[in-house]
């Protein structure tokens, strides 16, 4: 039984990284699709946390929005919680922690991140449980080209990218 429930633990990792890499990918092919500009969004709940594509930008998961919850027992980490992301800035450089609070990543309809007058940041959604720190950590990364990676790291790292 214990290494089945490791299996799963690891699939509910991945599957959460995955999932929300995803739907970055997919808002921002609807924002160069529909020639508009297009926000990511995500923010707690009662059970966790929901990410969606926010299609008119209200900031509100309508019902017709493609939305994907962050499913339990993985949630979105604050920053200082997961490992060290020094081999991750080392190539992209310092990263902005949007997991831990209400987060938007607003895509132009070219794809790439809108800044809104700010400098330019590489954007990081860090996944796991803290509970669980033998599973390791996944890191949902976003460049200002709106290109989105996928970084994995065991307990006290060194982090990998994986996709």
């Amino acid at each position: 039984m214990p290494d089945f429930s490791r299996a799963y633990r690891l699939y509910e990792l991945n599957s959460n990284a995955s999932r929300l890499a995803g739907l970055l990918k997919f808002t921002r092919s609807e924002a160069i699709r529909r020639n508009t500009p297009v926000d990511f969004q995500v923010q707690p709940t009662s059970s966790g946390w929901l990410a969606w594509c926010d299609s008119n930008n209200n900031g509100v998961a309508d019902s017709t929005e493609t939305q994907d919850p962050v499913i339990s027992p993985m949630s979105l980490l604050p920053a200082g919680i997961a490992p060290s992301p020094n081999a991750i800035t080392a190539l992209l450089g310092p990263l902005t922690t949007l997991s831990g609070g209400n987060a938007t990543v607003a895509y132009d309809q070219r794809g790439a991140v809108l800044f809104g007058g700010q400098p330019q940041a590489v954007y990081v959604l860090y996944v796991g449980n803290t509970a669980y720190p033998e599973y390791g950590y996944r890191a949902v990364v976003i460049l200002p080209s709106g290109i989105v990676q996928v970084w994995s790291a065991p307990v006290g790292g060194p982090w990998n990218r994986i996709a």
